[in-house]
């Protein structure tokens, strides 16, 4: 084979690789786009109450409950759908049957008139949806990608001057969606895993005088209600930057009867652990969003009492970057450009993690604060590690 046929060869094996990869990529886009309009979809029954509607007349049937409309059944019509969600029929009719054939809500007899068809919620599907309690609901990733898209049209501005997206622009939808997703792994999770990894602490935590806690970050204080069930004695202050936060977070401590002994305060974490001093401090998934990640730990370990302990959880990504992830440091990074990092950006910060913070990371944070040792637990989390930062060696 002469120069110039190998150079042909080459040229044409090159050019069919490029085809077929410009092939894969622009069916990959296409395909991508059924599931993101699956989500959008999610999220307007979840707003609208439209699963709700469908999971009641479920129950009632179960229990034998005798209703005029279709509910005796066990299944809605569009016109009974549309009636108790308070939405236009037709709409209530285009929804259902997307979500028939996205395999989200079955149908009894598709092939009947659309104004006779009945439809439910498949077994299992209310608990992925609606149990707010559940290991399973993942519901709330709908209402996440709904507050990052009421925000999409900031980020281009963001991007070519350096600035930021607040957190607030990101509307209702990303606060309650976060508090949602974390709400079974601290209402299940938090005592008998997590902290169980630690039994030095929890035997402080459930000892005289009680302990007192810092929960930073806090949010809508799902976490901190959740430490402060679980250990009776203790006395702890959540704090978080957001002020919708903070009063839905004092709300539900009135409403569970905790508010004698969790304080909920709006202020930003560099200056939240003035009141110490605090025996056990607690950030979950929130140093990856803050500004000055060493300057908060720095003031978290001044505020610790001798021998206090630190307990940081955040994303479980690879200690390095990789061009071949798996899908949660994707899903991590999809966060990262979309939420975190424009969130932080507005903060005008020392150092922006962004969501995908690296286990080397925590540690040259930990160390730059003055902690004496940052250890990871083995705590087995799909998307969190878990650190302990001690205040001194003999902690």
């Amino acid at each position: 084979m002469t120069a110039a046929s190998e150079a042909t060869t080459t040229h044409t094996a090159g050019a069919a690789a490029a085809e077929t990869a410009r092939d894969q990529l622009a069916q990959r886009l296409v395909d991508s786009a059924v599931p993101a309009m699956e989500l959008f979809a999610v999220h307007l029954g979840l707003e609208l109450g439209l699963y709700r509607a469908l999971d009641d007349a479920s129950t009632n049937a179960t229990e034998g409950q005798s209703t005029p409309d279709r509910r005796s059944t066990g299944g809605l019509t569009e016109a009974e759908l549309a009636a108790r969600a308070g939405i236009s029929p037709r709409y209530a009719r285009e929804w259902l049957e997307h979500q028939v054939v996205s395999g989200l809500v079955a149908c009894d007899e598709p092939s009947s008139p659309a104004a006779d068809r009945i439809y439910r919620l498949p077994p299992g599907h209310a608990e992925v949806l609606l149990d707010a309690d559940s290991p399973y609901h993942a519901g709330p990733v709908a209402t996440m990608l709904a507050g990052i898209a009421r925000a999409l049209p900031l980020l281009p501005d963001a991007f070519r001057t350096g600035g930021g997206v607040p957190y607030g622009a990101y509307g209702d939808e990303i606060r309650e969606g976060i508090r949602s997703l974390n709400r079974p792994g601290f209402i299940h999770d938090l005592a008998s895993t997590w902290l169980a990894a630690m039994p030095d602490v929890v035997e402080r935590l459930d000892g005289d005088p009680p302990a007192r806690v810092l929960d930073l970050g806090c949010g809508e204080g799902t976490s901190t209600l959740a430490l402060a069930a679980a250990y009776p004695r203790i006395r702890i202050v959540g704090v978080d930057l957001d002020a919708r936060s903070i009063a839905a977070a004092q709300a539900e401590a009135a409403h569970v009867g905790l508010g004698s002994r969790v304080t909920f305060v709006l202020a930003d974490a560099n200056q939240a652990s003035g009141g110490g001093p605090f025996d056990f401090a607690t950030i979950f998934e929130a140093l990856h969003d803050m500004g000055d990640p060493v300057g908060v730990l720095r003031a978290v370990r001044a505020g610790l009492a001798d021998g206090g302990t630190l307990l940081v959880a955040d994303e479980r990504v690879a200690d390095e970057f990789t061009a071949t992830p798996g899908d949660v440091e994707r899903m991590q990074y999809g966060f990262s450009v979309l939420h975190c990092l424009p969130a932080t950006m507005a903060e005008d910060p020392v150092e922006a993690a962004g969501t995908v913070l690296r286990a080397p990371t925590v540690q040259r944070w930990a160390a730059e604060a003055g902690f004496a040792s940052c250890t990871q637990l083995a705590v087995d989390h799909d998307f969190w590690r878990f650190y302990r930062m001690d205040r001194s060696v003999d902690a």
